[in-house]
């Protein structure tokens, strides 16, 4: 059976990666030149696949049992937009974080996520604010 590469179906494996905690297989599915944009006060965008999969490391070994939780899809032509729920233990405190992530998708790959959440819900429930 071959791999779906419809863009919800790229978008959505590529949000399960992170659930592997592995920066390679995250970063496997996205495209070489790649952008990062994080709209978030905490949050640090980037570019290119390798920048990517080097900042990878730092924010996967950040969180332990990192899982975002898909709630609504909504796709148009080569984007999607993804409201989820991201749930993970960070320092020992459980964190539960709503965002929404609008995924580019080209052929068959992400080749650019914007991603919205609230750095004040990471801060309270991380008891540093």
């Amino acid at each position: 059976m071959s791999e779906d590469k419809s863009t919800k179906a790229v978008a959505l494996r590529y949000m399960a990666s992170f659930a592997t905690g592995d920066p390679d297989q995250v970063a496997a599915n996205v495209t070489e030149d790649f952008v990062n944009t994080q709209t978030g006060a905490l949050g640090k965008g980037c570019e290119t696949r390798e920048v990517y999969r080097g900042r990878l490391k730092g924010f996967l070994g950040s969180f332990v049992g990192l899982k975002y939780e898909p709630v609504d899809v909504i796709e148009n032509g080569g984007k999607v937009a993804i409201t989820y729920r991201m749930r993970a233990e960070s320092d020992g405190h459980p964190i539960d974080i709503p965002g929404v992530m609008v995924v580019e998708v080209r052929d068959g790959l992400v080749a650019g996520r914007q991603d919205y959440w609230d750095g004040l819900t990471f801060l309270q429930q991380t008891k540093q604010a």
